[in-house]
């Protein structure tokens, strides 16, 4: 596990988990936080009530925060799936959840502030990211001013491009105006290879990756014909999870990259 020492302690590591499984090897890899997420074809969805109870008993020493997002696509929110956001909110608390990732925009691209308003009230005493929701809002820097007020711990962003690479000129840009008044949390397409390129290039020390590698399945006797998502093709025989080794490479690659 790589050392808590010198350059090491001047960043954080989220891992973005798709299972208890990767949590747990978040844990072992060195990250300091997971953000549990189910529906990640979606972009991440509410993980269920026992996977948020039993990665909460099993993660000793990694924080755990759990995504509120009732499904996939926009952030646009009904009056029925706010009232779900709100039990899930609860429930994260009920768990132990440390923290809560979410975000709700309005139909013309801004941050819902009532709405958020609301779900800041319920998650009372939780660490909140506000995540990529941001990074489809109109006026990032509007919005940074907006998160700012509503006294989120963190923002979640690729910089409102596809990667984090490609966002880092955005990325820089809002570093420097939150000016230490929140935390700018980089994801998306964050791996060994880049990490240190964005860490030198914007000044943000919090980083958010997946880590995984791909596994095969168990299963000796196949039947390929058949896809449990229908019209949407899945590989039903093999899977992605975090690995340790992969969360130990990415963050041996930031802290070599600062001590050079």
């Amino acid at each position: 596990m790589p050392s808590n020492s010198g350059a090491r302690s001047s960043y954080r590591f989220e891992i973005c988990a798709n299972s208890v499984e990767s949590c747990l090897a978040a844990q072992a890899g060195g990250a300091d936080r997971v953000e549990l997420c189910a529906g990640i074809p979606e972009g991440g969805t509410t993980p269920s009530f026992g996977d948020v109870a039993v990665a909460r008993r099993l993660l000793t020493r990694t924080r755990l925060h759990v995504i509120i997002r009732p499904r996939g696509g926009d952030f646009l929110y009904s009056p029925l799936e706010q009232e779900i956001m709100l039990a899930d909110i609860e429930n994260a608390r009920r768990h132990g959840a440390d923290g809560v990732v979410l975000g709700c925009l309005t139909e013309e691209g801004e941050v819902d502030v009532p709405l958020m308003q609301r779900f800041m009230e319920a998650a009372q005493g939780m660490s909140v990211t506000f995540h990529r929701a941001f990074d489809v809002c109109r006026n990032p820097q509007r919005a940074l001013e907006e998160v700012i007020g509503l006294g989120c711990h963190r923002i979640l962003t690729s910089g409102q491009q596809p990667d984090a690479v490609q966002g880092i000129p955005l990325l820089k840009e809002l570093q420097e105006q939150a000016a230490g008044r929140i935390i700018l949390l980089a994801g998306c397409g964050v791996n060994e290879n880049n990490i240190a390129r964005i860490a030198q290039e914007t000044g943000i020390h919090e980083f958010h990756f997946s880590a995984r590698e791909p596994i095969e399945s168990g299963m000796r006797y196949r039947n390929e014909k058949v896809s449990m998502g229908g019209t949407v093709h899945i590989e039903e025989y093999s899977r992605v999870i975090t690995t340790a080794r992969r969360v130990e490479e990415t963050i041996r690659a930031v802290v070599q990259g600062a001590e050079l």
